[in-house]
């Protein structure tokens, strides 16, 4: 069932993943996670897409774009599947999904795309810009966390979106809806690597090392620019 669940409905189109965030920093747990849906998922590629002004995380605690965008093209040089875009940063004003997705849909028809996110972010999916909208644009892969139940998909998904989805199938590792529009949403679970930008912030303003939670050229990155130091 797996193997029918995520084939490429699309014909020849490449299977692109959307990775955003506000990266701050990106570390090993983002790269990890990556990774793990790239295979999962069958992607051809990933794109991350660090936002420029995030429309929830009103944080001073965020840096200039122009270096989460620098560190995440250093921590992704070495693997050809990952690609960085700055498509929200040449956006003026906040980052909002469904702008990002209606752009890959008009500008990239070569792409089927599968937009990245956590469990967490699908609850309240319902306060993002437009979100009886999103599922329009793209398929959605849902990353849960350990002991998460499929049992509960029903009270994760928003109940004004439910009745827009439909279960498809489903096996151990997986469980896919389908939308009214064709795109599917799907959920499954990785290892990952249990680490947060917040911890990593913390440790850079108290002085500590933060090798081994960051690739070695983010290490010197932020070290030599002096980043998150007055956070």
């Amino acid at each position: 069932m797996r193997g029918i669940l995520i084939t490429n409905s699309m014909g020849k189109k490449k299977r692109v993943g959307l990775f955003g965030g506000s990266f701050n920093p990106l570390h090993y747990g983002h790269l990890r996670a990556a990774e793990e849906v790239k295979d999962i998922v069958n992607l051809d590629r990933i794109i991350f897409i660090p936002s420029s002004i995030h429309p929830v995380k009103k944080d001073k605690n965020i840096i200039d774009p122009k270096h989460r965008l620098k560190m995440i093209r250093l921590a992704t040089d070495d693997n050809e599947k990952f690609e960085v875009s700055d498509v929200e940063m040449k956006r003026p004003g906040p980052s909002y999904t469904i702008d990002t997705l209606k752009y890959y849909r008009e500008k990239h028809k070569d792409y089927e795309t599968y937009f990245i996110l956590g469990t967490e972010n699908l609850a309240r999916i319902d306060t993002w810009k437009d979100y009886k909208e999103l599922f329009n644009y793209s398929n959605f892969a849902v990353i849960y966390r350990p002991g998460f139940n499929f049992n509960r998909i029903e009270e994760i998904i928003p109940s004004s979106l439910s009745k827009q989805f439909r279960l498809y199938g489903d096996t151990e590792e997986m469980v896919i809806y389908r939308h009214k529009s064709g795109n599917s949403l799907i959920f499954f679970k990785i290892r990952g690597i249990k680490i947060s930008s917040t911890t990593v912030r913390n440790l850079v303003k108290k002085g500590k090392s933060i090798k081994y939670f960051v690739p070695e050229s983010l290490n010197k990155y932020i070290l030599k620019q002096n980043l998150y130091t007055g956070v």
